[in-house]
């Protein structure tokens, strides 16, 4: 008897032990590119870098918002900046620039102040545009047992992890395309998925790198590690696909 109950306990160890390590498989977020130039992580960088623009994104996705665009496009902004690999021009912001400027050349504004000037304003050789196109914080869920279903292994896991396993998915469409010729010179779809048994579980994943705006209700969930994840595959793609000869400045 007691030989069999210890053989029992031995196969119960080692169905928690194979499904802690499939749920550990499970849950690791991930990205994906349909091409392979965003695989590999950007090494640091000091040398010229391409002049571009960020344009508004496109929102397509059902359960996204034109919000919810803005607050993307200000993180890949902000990750396009932070990489050192680009001078990105502010366009959203022109009407108040040039605004100064016209100021500052009026007359009106104190002489002599160092105020900006017309006819300085820098132009992008390179436009980037992005469409969400898919947009999930709640893609699927499931038990956190083995299959999801009943039997010993299931009831063991789900007592011992409890809750439901959330995956949260979001996709972009990025364009690279010259100013000058409006031809798209690159294009792909850039995927970021995240999968968690509870909203805290992996929190601080990505550090202190702030959410944008209308996205901060997104902060410690899955979805959160999704759209992280999506920005920087999305400027490992742009950075290692615009050709060498835009990077001059």
């Amino acid at each position: 008897m007691k030989k069999t109950l210890f053989i029992l306990m031995i196969g119960l160890l080692a169905i928690n032990l194979i499904g802690c390590e499939t749920l550990q498989q499970m849950t690791q977020p991930t990205a994906q590119v349909d091409n392979n130039a965003g695989a590999a992580p950007l090494p640091p960088y000091a040398g010229p870098r391409a002049r571009i623009a960020v344009a508004d994104f496109d929102v397509k996705a059902a359960k996204a918002t034109n919000q919810i665009g803005s607050g993307l496009r200000e993180m890949l902004v902000t990750a396009l900046v932070n990489s050192s690999r680009f001078s990105v021009l502010e366009r959203q912001q022109l009407k108040a620039l040039m605004q100064e400027q016209e100021l500052s050349a009026s007359g009106a504004a104190q002489q002599g102040s160092g105020g900006p000037q017309r006819g300085q304003i820098k132009t992008a050789e390179l436009i980037i545009t992005a469409a969400v196109t898919e947009f999930e914080p709640q893609a699927s869920g499931g038990s956190a047992g083995i299959g999801g279903g009943g039997g010993v292994g299931s009831g063991i896991l789900g007592g011992l992890l409890g809750g439901s396993l959330n995956r949260a998915h979001m996709a972009l469409d990025i364009r690279i395309v010259d100013a000058s010729t409006s031809e798209v010179l690159a294009a792909t779809r850039v995927q970021g998925q995240a999968m968690d048994i509870n909203a805290g579980a992996m929190a601080g994943f990505f550090g202190g790198w702030g959410l944008g705006a209308g996205l901060s209700g997104y902060a410690n969930t899955p979805m959160e590690k999704a759209i992280r994840i999506c920005i920087i595959e999305a400027v490992r793609y742009i950075a290692q696909t615009i050709p060498a000869n835009y990077y001059k400045y």
